[in-house]
């Protein structure tokens, strides 16, 4: 992870770390806060814990996203100070959940914008003057638009990959796909790696092609507090504790001493939170694929 860091995230890039709820790498953004990059634009449809930690480190110029919070469990303070004008100062570009995945649709496709209809009663478009209108050539209908998202980096945190950085997820998905190739650096974060001959037996698995890799990142736990589909669960206590972590902004900056700044890496991190033992996934394998012909 610090190779693929130092190699591949520089400072003032847009930066994408995705995962809808379920593989977020917070591995990735400890990495980043630990080799103090600095203005970042960081984009995501749902900005949680992770992007509140990048964000009081001080790594954050900007955020574009849609929701903001803590899920289930409250606010994000370091966002909430930085937005109040409490903390460092942070620009802000906001969507909603689809307005995003269009942005990087439109990225992936190499498109300069996409079309969509769920602006219309709104009032994002007075809050963001990137959403724009067109008329449709075929029906004359008015169709709001959001321009095309090119992140330099995007990090995804997967359940495997091969050396050549065919990737595979399962379980609940986000925008990883379209972020992948939307972006100019891709980094791709998994629990294990394994053979080829396990990524081809299973084909319709492989979410992102190694074509698009630039980096491959064997992080077991990558993930946690985030949880990973038959590796892990979401660690709730964790999302539950950081609201009074991140409301109080010592206790924030302890946090970040302790298991950010604090720790070499990944396996140390893990380490200093208890092993995490308690959190593994029983087995529960779903009946195979015939792909014979």
């Amino acid at each position: 992870m610090r190779d693929a860091v130092a190699a591949l995230v520089r400072d003032g890039d847009t930066v994408v770390i995705e995962g809808f709820t379920h593989l977020i790498c917070f591995a990735a953004g400890h990495e980043i806060i630990r080799q103090r990059r600095r203005e970042l634009t960081l984009c995501r449809l749902t900005p949680d814990l992770i992007y509140d930690q990048m964000i009081a480190a001080g790594c954050a110029r900007k955020l574009v996203f849609s929701w903001a919070g803590n899920p289930g469990a409250g606010s994000l303070h370091a966002f909430r100070r930085a937005v109040e004008g409490k903390g460092p100062p942070l620009e802000l570009e906001e969507y909603s959940h689809f307005g995003m995945v269009g942005r990087l649709s439109a990225g992936a496709a190499r498109l300069p914008f996409w079309p969509m209809r769920n602006y219309m009663g709104t009032d994002l478009p007075a809050a963001n003057p990137r959403i724009a209108s067109i008329e449709c050539p075929y029906t004359g209908e008015r169709l709001a638009t959001v321009p095309a998202l090119n992140p330099d980096v995007t990090i995804v945190h997967a359940q495997r990959a091969d050396a050549d950085g065919n990737t595979q997820i399962w379980g609940l998905l986000g925008v990883q796909k379209e972020a992948a190739f939307a972006s100019r650096r891709v980094i791709v974060v998994v629990e294990e790696l394994v053979d080829q001959s396990v990524i081809r037996a299973d084909p319709n698995r492989t979410l992102i092609p190694g074509i698009a890799v630039d980096a491959v990142v064997v992080e077991p736990w990558g993930a946690h507090p985030s949880y990973a589909q038959g590796y892990y669960d979401r660690d709730n206590a964790f999302y539950v504790g950081w609201e009074p972590v991140s409301r109080d902004p010592a206790a924030l900056a302890a946090y970040l001493d302790e298991y950010v700044y604090g720790v070499r890496d990944r396996r140390e991190y893990v380490e200093r939170s208890g092993g995490l033992e308690q959190l593994r996934a029983a087995a529960r394998v779903c009946a195979g694929v015939n792909y014979g012909y």
